[in-house]
């Protein structure tokens, strides 16, 4: 694969939001207090670790307000280990009194919603996040929680191969573009990687030992990644005159979320 890119020019902006949290001694990770709101919580859940029940895959998720607290509406957004939505939409929940919501009784402030896990679903942490839908229409977060799921599977380290550096043989007269791509495989589903990455080391032997992580987002301008999730990674790099001259060597690897590391493939890189 040969982009043909000669030249580029990389630029970063990082922007930072700021939470501003309010200390609480509640049974939940973390409240957010937005202007006086109408509402209180007292709890959520789940919290803890969950196992994988092959009899009972349900989990219930649930928040608690006092009685005072005045609530038209509550919804969670679930998000997986990989940073994803678990669920296509938002979770409803409610204060109902119905069994198939999780709920036991009607009108106490707790509300509450049934998901089912699977054993194919990624072990790892868990982040919810509880809106409350206001007076105004408008959804506010009210509080997250995080629970650990261990879906009952073994885990299988990945496995990588077909490195490529491209070109691996430069003559450095401008800033050029090198493209470097890895297959990787995983058992367990390639939502199951957490880290694709190489380490540079220079033609002394001498090395920063800071990952260069590579992606499989079908971002080709960026990263050179053709298709997003077939299990090629890629990752553009640069070099210039300002590169030492020698064989430099390019170790690459993976981890999945259990933190398994695959096998390592060393790649040579001469720049002249």
């Amino acid at each position: 694969m040969n982009l043909g890119i000669k030249k580029i020019v990389l630029a970063s902006f990082i922007s930072f939001s700021i939470l501003f949290l309010v200390s609480c001694e509640k049974e939940f990770d973390t409240v957010i207090d937005v202007q006086k709101p109408s509402y209180q919580v007292v709890s959520v859940a789940p919290k803890d670790s969950i196992i994988f029940n092959v009899e009972d895959s349900s989990l219930v998720i649930k928040i608690q307000f006092t009685q005072a607290s005045v609530v038209n509406s509550v919804s969670a957004e679930i998000i997986n280990p990989a940073g994803k939505n678990f669920l296509s939409t938002a979770l409803n929940l409610f204060d109902n009194g119905k069994p198939e919501n999780g709920d036991q009784t009607a009108n106490d402030k707790l509300f509450s919603n049934k998901i089912f896990m699977k054993s194919n679903d990624l072990s790892g942490n868990y982040d919810v996040k509880f809106y409350v839908n206001e007076n105004s229409g408008q959804n506010k977060l009210a509080a997250w929680s995080t629970f650990k799921y261990r879906n009952g599977q073994s885990n299988f380290a990945p496995v990588i191969s077909d490195a490529l550096v491209e070109p691996d043989t430069v003559v450095v007269t401008d800033t050029i573009a090198i493209l470097t791509s890895l297959r990787v495989s995983d058992d367990n589903g390639l939502n199951d990687i957490k880290e694709v990455y190489f380490i540079v080391y220079r033609p002394d032997g001498s090395t920063s030992g800071n990952k260069v992580f590579l992606f499989d987002d079908g971002n080709l301008l960026q990263n050179g990644d053709q298709t997003a999730g077939d299990g090629l990674y890629s990752r553009i790099i640069s070099v210039n005159q300002t590169n030492a001259k020698g064989t430099y060597r390019f170790e690459f690897r993976a981890i999945d979320r259990g933190g398994l590391q695959s096998n390592t493939i060393n790649y040579s890189v001469l720049i002249q």
